[in-house]
């Protein structure tokens, strides 16, 4: 039996027993029960819309539970939603990781807001240290880069550096926290790394930007267009046992996004406790855009396809996935 359907046998089983379960309570209990709704996030910078609505209490408004859950790559939330441990995830978590889930298990993830990020809007950078002698990405020939951990990171690293005319450097995976301390220390030699590793390694003088937006210009050929590297999500089993309380948990995320759009001085503060942002940092570190799943244009798809079938031809999805499938339609 292939190991992945016997995994989702055996969710299945269990998750069937549990509505059993249920089932033998009385209907009264039935009715007041409110899902616990646990979210999966990554301490970085883009979570921010879903830092800011458990902060201003949104969640709580809308008469539901959430329970934020931190992980250490984006890789383990999807795993966690795979795995049944995890209702949804934060923005900041790998667009690809999902899409990875979403072949092994079909029709798992329902996206619903993106953070798209550029030039201008930055998330993704190359770094060297702040005497490195490197100007451009070519310079980083033969050089030994890190980048954070996972299959999107790695990917992603590899191919800028390829198209960027740095062959022959040697890509390794580190947690993005030690990024800033790995090039300060002289054991790698650039790192493709996200905010806020680039704003603090320019507050602490140990390191500068090399070149920021690199899946922008690189991957998708135009510095300004968007790269939705990360994405929230939920499961589709949960939007399907429970419409009315994603409805409500879309809304009450929606207005952590509005406020971050209306007022990031004030939604910068909610950084701090779930990212390593505080002090002189929260108001220097740059923001992604986002992007809810009813604003998304064909422009936008396209664009988001186009970071997709990077994977597909790289060998990493066995088949191409088609964007739209994943995004939740309301």
């Amino acid at each position: 039996m292939n190991p992945s359907t016997s995994r989702r046998q055996l969710l299945q089983a269990g998750a069937a027993s549990a509505a059993l379960g249920l089932m033998g309570a009385p209907a009264i209990v039935r009715a007041q029960s409110t899902p616990k709704i646990r979210i999966g996030y990554w301490p970085i910078a883009a979570g921010l819309p879903f830092y800011a609505a458990v902060e201003k209490g949104y969640f709580k408004e809308a008469g539901l539970d959430v329970e934020p859950i931190k992980f250490a790559a984006a890789q383990q939330i999807m795993e966690a939603m795979l795995a049944g441990r995890c209702d949804g995830s934060a923005n900041g978590t790998g667009s690809a990781n999902l899409a990875i889930g979403e072949i092994a298990a079909p029709g798992t993830f329902k996206i619903f807001c993106a953070n798209p990020s550029n030039v201008k809007n930055v998330l993704d950078e190359f770094l060297v240290p702040v005497a490195s002698t490197a100007k451009v990405m070519s310079d980083l020939k033969g050089k030994k880069v890190a980048s954070g951990p996972g299959i999107q990171n790695v990917t992603l690293a590899k191919t800028v550096l390829e198209r960027g005319g740095a062959t022959g450097a040697t890509v390794i995976e580190l947690p993005i926290g030690q990024h800033v301390a790995a090039l300060a220390a002289g054991q790698v030699d650039a790192v493709y790394t996200l905010e806020p590793t680039g704003t603090i390694g320019r507050l602490n003088g140990t390191t500068r930007v090399l070149e920021a937006g690199v899946i922008s210009k690189y991957i998708l050929g135009d510095a300004m267009a968007p790269w939705f590297g990360g994405s929230a999500s939920l499961t589709a089993e949960f939007v399907k046992n429970h419409p009315v309380e994603t409805k409500k948990f879309v809304t009450a995320y929606a207005k952590g996004v509005a406020l971050v759009r209306s007022n990031a001085t004030e939604a910068r503060q909610y950084l701090k406790g779930y990212t390593a942002i505080e002090g002189a940092l929260t108001s220097e570190v740059p923001l992604a855009a986002y992007t809810l799943y009813n604003e998304f244009t064909a422009k936008d798809i396209g664009h988001f396809q186009k970071f997709f079938d990077l994977f597909s031809d790289k060998g990493i999805f066995p088949s191409r996935l088609m964007v739209d499938t994943m995004l939740y339609k309301g």
